[in-house]
Order: structure tokens, then C-alpha cells, then sequence
């Protein structure tokens, strides 16, 4: 497993209102994008997804992702890819959603907005980096 390890590289990750376009395989080949909400959980990526979701469904099938996480101008970017892993269990549900809200809506209303995302039927997801692009900016 990589780890992300680069201060500048967490730095940039953990700036508030960026999103993450996560690219997955639909069920019948097609790459596929969506723009999430996430946070940074150590050295894995967190964000939440229904259960029914196109997003839950490629991950059982096929744990592989990429997220790119780039500013306005496109020349900085993240890019981890890895493997993820889901859970249903309420309290982790909700632990997640909490953390990824506060990134977005700012402590104070945290609790509220992670309550709402984590409602029936969701899940959390961990992306694991196996390998971490950056663009050249946020290199060592």
C-alpha cells in the first residue's frame, strides 16, 4: 500500500471545497466519473455513496478506483488510485459523513449536514492509495 505521505500533497487534500472526481467502471465497461465530497482519513480517502448507487455497484464488482482532486486551473492535481472497501455499519456511516461534511460546512454545522448524509441506505467507502500522481508543483 502507498501511504500519502507528502506534507504538501496532505495539505492540498485537506483545503476545504475541493471535490473529488472518482472514475469507476460501469457495468457494462464504460469509464464513468462523479464528483464527490471526502475527506482525508490518515492515509486513505473517505466519502459516502448509497448502497444502490452505480458507484456501490462497480466497487463490489471491481474494488479499483482513481480520484483526481485538482484547483480551479486544472495544472495542480491529485491523482490516487487504489482499492476500496465499503461499510454499512450506522455508526461508521455517520463518523464518515461527519468528517466529510465538516470539510465542506464548516464545524459548526457538521453534525447536522453528516446526519442527513448519512441516512438509511448508506454507505462508507475507503480508498486505500496503491499509487499517488501529483502534478509537478506537489512533487518533493
Amino acid at each position: 500500500m502507498t501511504t500519502i505521505t507528502a506534507e504538501k500533497v496532505r495539505s492540498f487534500l485537506d483545503e476545504g471545497g475541493r471535490t473529488g472526481k472518482v472514475g469507476y467502471l460501469g457495468l457494462d465497461g464504460r469509464p464513468l466519473v462523479v464528483p464527490v465530497w471526502f475527506a482525508r482519513d490518515g492515509d486513505r480517502i473517505v466519502f459516502n455513496t448509497s448502497a444502490d448507487s452505480a458507484k456501490a455497484t462497480a466497487i463490489a464488482r471491481d474494488p479499483r478506483l482513481a480520484m483526481c482532486v485538482d484547483e480551479q486551473s486544472g495544472r495542480t492535481f491529485v491523482q490516487i488510485q487504489g482499492s476500496a472497501e465499503t461499510t454499512a455499519e450506522q455508526a461508521e456511516v455517520l463518523r464518515v459523513a461527519t468528517t466529510v461534511a465538516a470539510r465542506y460546512v464548516g464545524a459548526e454545522k457538521a453534525e447536522r449536514v453528516g446526519g442527513k448524509i448519512a441516512g438509511p441506505g448508506q454507505l462508507a467507502v475507503y480508498l486505500r492509495p496503491t499509487r499517488v500522481v501529483t502534478s509537478g508543483d506537489l512533487s518533493e
